[in-house]
């Protein structure tokens, strides 16, 4: 086991050529490879430069790639020309779509009683561990996934073995997973390498993927001054030491540190990135340790038309809501569909502000009944962006009508939590 490649630091600037030495230079160390599948993230993670690094790929390995997967987990599939604004270059018939309800195989299954002790004694039952059968049967030689490092809500630092667990994994495996942070808590679990869902995953890779020849390329990408993107690092490695220390670059990076509380937030989602609450709300699980009691947070989302990336998932949405952590803990145990639909839960009791903040959605595609019809308060899109113009805005603290007012210009990209949320023996709230 190995890392092939440990490059960056806290004020690196990776130039996209940089990028492609280093690529070809840890593919160099794997030595020749002619069955090969690259599994990277799809437009949702489109700043990870996971596209170009796919392109790059294909360059190096030419007909020896066999395979494009995204790692869509729950998501729609993308369209030809988000292929073209993505991966440029890479040929539209190498990519696969991987349906996480039809296309997975059950490799074997985490024992109960573990997810019982993960779980904190919330959870009695086992965890399979399914995959996407054409990465397991397709007799591949590399099974390489791509993909950023940062803080995320379901398992504290996102990539490594989520992007396949997750990515190309299954709906069983995917519900448990994410309902196992949802009742552990979130706050619990962001910007934190180590935790319940973390070490989920690493016991199923350990016993059950040491077969297959997967190696991990890791960005982790940050601001400029000027608010631009940077490519900060670049891990690849075949085990949890490079992921480990993509990780601890990422906390450096991406987590910003606030010694007060938000009385008001704006985030503005991009619409080549984002078109539903599922992935949305993002807006919400980045900036809740960092919002004051009482606080708004405002969500700028002219992309986003619709709920749930699964039309399935979509009417749980609209059915349930997002109400708080009570409320869809009672309906899961009230209700079939839902208890057979626990990732759909988890993103409910994720994306609720508990009461403890407003969250106002400005949609560009939804209705003022349907955003007030699922919890959260309606805003007018066109009246806010005129207000609150993410292009005349600054990362960070502006002064907008007299009040201070906290930008984000993109919650996929960093976490934003007060300092004593991550002091010793800190309590989530």
């Amino acid at each position: 086991m190995s890392v092939y490649c440990a490059a960056g630091g806290v004020d690196a600037d990776l130039s996209l050529e940089q990028l492609r030495e280093l690529l070809t230079g840890a593919l160099a160390k794997l030595g020749v490879r002619n069955r090969v599948i690259a599994v990277p993230p799809d437009q949702s993670r489109e700043h990870s430069r996971a596209g170009e690094l796919t392109r790059y790929v294909f360059d190096y390995y030419g007909e020896r790639l066999k395979a494009v997967m995204p790692a869509l987990g729950t998501h729609t599939p993308m369209r030809p020309d988000q292929l073209d604004q993505m991966f440029a270059g890479v040929p539209h018939e190498l990519f696969k779509v991987h349906n996480w309800r039809t296309d997975v195989e059950t490799l074997g299954e985490v024992p109960a009683e573990l997810m019982l002790e993960l779980s904190e004694g919330k959870l009695d039952f086992p965890w399979p561990v399914e995959l996407n059968r054409m990465i397991t049967q397709g007799g591949f030689d590399l099974i390489l996934s791509i993909g950023q490092v940062v803080p995320h809500e379901v398992i504290g630092m996102a990539n490594y073995n989520k992007n396949i667990l997750v990515g190309v994994g299954g709906q069983a495996s995917i519900d448990r997973s994410h309902y196992l942070s949802a009742v552990y808590g979130s706050e619990r679990i962001m910007g934190r390498a180590d935790n319940p869902v973390r070490r989920l995953y690493n016991y199923a890779a350990d016993r059950f993927l040491r077969h297959l020849p997967i190696v991990y390329a890791m960005t982790v990408v940050g601001r400029r001054a000027d608010g631009s993107l940077a490519v900060r690092g670049f891990f690849i490695g075949d085990d949890v030491e490079a992921f480990h220390r993509a990780a601890e670059l990422s906390l450096k990076v991406n987590l910003e540190m606030l010694e007060e509380p938000i009385r008001k937030a704006v985030v503005y989602l991009d619409p080549k990135e984002f078109h539903s609450t599922w992935i949305g709300n993002k807006a919400v699980y980045r900036t809740r340790m960092a919002l004051a009691d009482g606080a708004e947070l405002i969500v700028l989302a002219p992309g986003v038309n619709t709920f749930g990336e699964d039309k399935a998932i979509d009417g749980m949405i609209r059915k349930y809501g997002y109400f708080g952590t009570p409320a869809t803990l009672k309906a899961v145990e009230a209700n079939a569909d839902l208890a057979a639909s626990l990732g759909a839960a988890a993103h409910l009791i994720h994306s609720s502000s508990e009461g403890r903040f407003r969250i106002t959605w400005c949609p560009g595609g939804l209705s003022k009944e349907e955003i007030e019809g699922v919890g959260f308060e309606y805003g007018d899109l066109q009246a806010m962006m005129a207000r609150y113009d993410p292009a005349k805005l600054k990362q960070g603290y502006n002064r907008v009508e007299g009040n201070d007012v906290f930008f984000v210009a993109n919650p996929a990209v960093g976490l934003w939590a007060l300092r004593s949320r991550f002091e010793p023996g800190a309590a989530p709230r």
